[in-house]
């Protein structure tokens, strides 16, 4: 009897690899995707180049010029920056604006930082404390500058009633000479307080815990774990936020127009403030455009400090 042969199954034909195309069609699938990226991004694109750039070129140009709305312009140099130069309030202006941002480096520098500590060291109610804290800063600018002009008022003011109630003596507040910059920056201060301790604690969270459990197992007190450990591994944060609440202090404006009005006696008049005197009470563009331009040179200074700091970090990550 003979066995019949087992038939096998033929094995498969092995997948070829598909031909590379051409590099003319490659080259021109990836202009195609780029041409696609491009037209989702050119609504964004075109408002932003609208509503950013194009003003700010043409602040450039009217600086050079006496413009007057109704009018044809007039080119005239460099004439609006000598003219701003001899105002009066123009050096009054630039000095109130450092010394604002020099005293809320100083306050606004201290005090979140300290913050950020406490709660960082909380065990209990945590989240509680967080809302509490980042909680003026969901108050609209203008709102919180009309509450602490009332909070300032030298009459029925809740800053001089508490004054009177622990038998202390009052203060002007925002209506003295001498005390009115300090008061817009402790206003500043408290606005924008929460945003910035949320950033330091992030910055706390994220050191090791193992280096304060071996700094306090060879005895190292509070102030030398601050000093060796948090101040070291928080200083990149804290350099960048310095740079950026000096860029935004030197932008002050609310405070100066809701609570004081530039006064007294020009004691709170800042640079923003000064433009938009020049703009919209002397309806001098011009001016306003050239006090704009410096101010921008200041500022990009500071930013191009910043961009690099931040791509040198960047590199050695």
């Amino acid at each position: 009897m003979t066995k019949t042969a087992e038939r096998r199954p033929a094995a498969a034909p092995a997948p070829t690899a598909p031909a590379p195309a051409p590099a003319g069609d490659r080259g021109r699938r990836r202009l195609t995707d780029q041409l696609r990226a491009y037209a989702f991004l050119l609504g964004g694109l075109l408002c932003f180049v609208l509503f950013s750039w194009y003003p700010a070129i043409r602040a450039v140009v009217i600086a050079f010029q006496k413009y007057t709305p109704g009018s044809p312009p007039q080119w005239v140099g460099t004439a609006n920056f000598t003219r701003v130069w001899h105002d009066p309030e123009f050096a009054a202006a630039w000095r109130n604006t450092f010394t604002f941002t020099l005293l809320a480096l100083l306050i606004g520098f201290a005090v979140p930082f300290l913050l950020a500590l406490v709660l960082n060291e909380l065990r209990h109610a945590k989240a509680f404390f967080r809302v509490v804290v980042y909680l003026p800063v969901m108050i609209p600018p203008v709102v919180s500058a009309l509450l602490w002009k009332w909070f300032y008022d030298p009459g029925a003011g809740l800053a001089n009633e508490a004054l009177r109630f622990l038998h202390l003596p009052t203060s002007n507040w925002s209506n003295g000479t001498h005390t009115a910059l300090v008061s817009l920056v402790i206003v500043a201060t408290w606005a924008n307080l929460g945003g910035t301790v949320l950033i330091y604690l992030a910055a706390l969270q994220s050191i090791p815990g193992e280096l304060y459990e071996a700094a306090e197992l060879d005895g190292a007190s509070l102030l030398q774990r601050i000093r060796h450990i948090t101040i070291p591994g928080t200083r990149f944060v804290i350099l960048m936020l310095m740079l950026l609440q000096i860029i935004a202090t030197m932008q002050v404006f609310t405070e100066p127009f809701v609570i004081t009005g530039g006064g007294p006696e020009s004691a709170t008049v800042t640079v923003l403030y000064l433009i938009y005197k020049y703009a919209f009470l002397y309806n001098d563009f011009g001016g306003a455009c050239a006090l704009s331009v410096l101010l921008l040179l200041l500022l990009g200074a500071f930013s191009a400090l910043y961009l690099r700091l931040t791509r040198e970090e960047g590199d050695t990550a």
